[in-house]
């Protein structure tokens, strides 16, 4: 299968770990100045972290405030709000 967003759905435990995998490497790759061009424009980001539940990533609004969602749907799903 191929291990893309798209496909988080239906994808296996394993095929879903090594996808995680892949987005927390290609996160740490990347600059931060797109992300906070975002946030400026008033759009959120969407980012993980080490102890980000799996399958699960994190909202961070423009006004600081960062929800925690899921995506195992297709569609993003609210779990919790998280502290800023």
């Amino acid at each position: 299968m191929d291990l893309s967003i798209e496909n988080l759905d239906r994808m296996s435990p394993e095929e879903e770990r090594q996808f995680m995998e892949r987005f927390d490497a290609m996160l740490a790759e990347e600059d931060d100045s797109a992300a906070r061009e975002h946030l400026a424009a008033g759009q959120p980001i969407y980012y993980r972290e080490q102890d980000t539940p799996p399958g699960h990533v994190i909202k961070k609004h423009s006004d600081g405030r960062k929800d925690l969602v899921d995506f195992s749907t297709g569609e993003e799903r609210f779990v919790a709000p998280l502290p800023v």
